[in-house]
């Protein structure tokens, strides 16, 4: 099954757009009385809790990976669990990777073969040809940074080139270019919603946006909404982290969210 289809089909079942992110930090397991060999636990206990709640998951490497061997092994042992208790959710692996054609077929093997996941976040600065290993991979799903979240994103995607900026080039680029195999999705931040506005109307009705800033980073959520939604009331996947995972209730907090979100679909 293609991403987009898993997607979609993941949604309708739980009627929701929240993706939940998996981004087990040591330090903060350390303060709750996990130990640093108990991320899988953590990860299965919030994936228990909100799995009826989510259309996806999304697991940022850079907190498995810093602390080696039993990072990559709880990594490994989340997307298997996923895989084998609740299939039918799809995994996003947040590594923003990207670099020449030889490096990335590693890059593949690891995300997509090793870790059996169904999408992975990617930056643009190398252009297609470099990241054709991933764009030729059609049922996968492959998500350009465009507009991020973080607050020094406009350093550079804000610049001009020939009058627009360059987060409209990628965006646009990406679209009706490197889309080819329809199965390319943008990040656009919740932080900026006149951006993630600007972003949909380059893009169409049809692309899927993962947006992350909500919660934590204080995205809001109705301004996100009425900025990025597609006529369907779909086309946006919205990730939420640390205000779910560490919160007191993250069942609680998740559907909190979930509901907030539909409050403003309209399909």
């Amino acid at each position: 099954m293609r991403f987009q289809e898993k997607l979609e089909k993941i949604v309708r079942k739980n009627n929701s757009l929240l993706c939940v992110g998996l981004d087990s930090d040591s330090n903060r397991l350390r303060q709750m009385g996990y130990g640093e060999s108990k991320q899988f636990s953590f990860n299965k206990s919030i994936i228990e809790a909100t799995h009826d709640l989510v259309c996806s998951y999304k697991l940022n490497v850079a907190f498995y990976e810093s602390i080696g061997y039993e990072g990559v092994k709880a990594l490994k042992d989340t997307c298997d669990y996923l895989k084998k208790k609740y299939p039918e959710i799809p995994i996003i692996i947040d590594a923003k990777r990207a670099d020449i054609g030889n490096t990335n077929k590693g890059y593949v093997q690891f995300v997509f073969t090793y870790l059996g996941a169904d999408a992975v976040t990617l930056h643009p600065y190398l252009g297609s040809e470099a990241i054709g290993p991933f764009l030729e991979m059609k049922d996968k799903g492959i998500i350009i940074l465009c507009r991020t979240s973080n607050s020094g994103a406009g350093e550079f995607q804000d610049l001009k080139v020939k009058g627009r900026e360059l987060y409209k080039i990628v965006a646009e680029n990406v679209a009706k270019k490197w889309n080819r195999n329809d199965n390319c999705l943008l990040v656009v931040g919740a932080t900026y919603p006149d951006e993630l506005r600007q972003v949909r109307k380059i893009t169409g009705q049809g692309m899927w946006f993962l947006v992350p800033g909500i919660g934590a980073q204080g995205g809001d959520v109705e301004a996100t909404m009425k900025a990025g939604l597609n006529r369907k009331g779909q086309g946006l996947i919205v990730n939420s982290s640390r205000s779910i995972i560490f919160s007191d209730n993250p069942r609680r907090e998740a559907n909190k969210l979930k509901e907030e979100i539909n409050k403003y679909r309209i399909g």
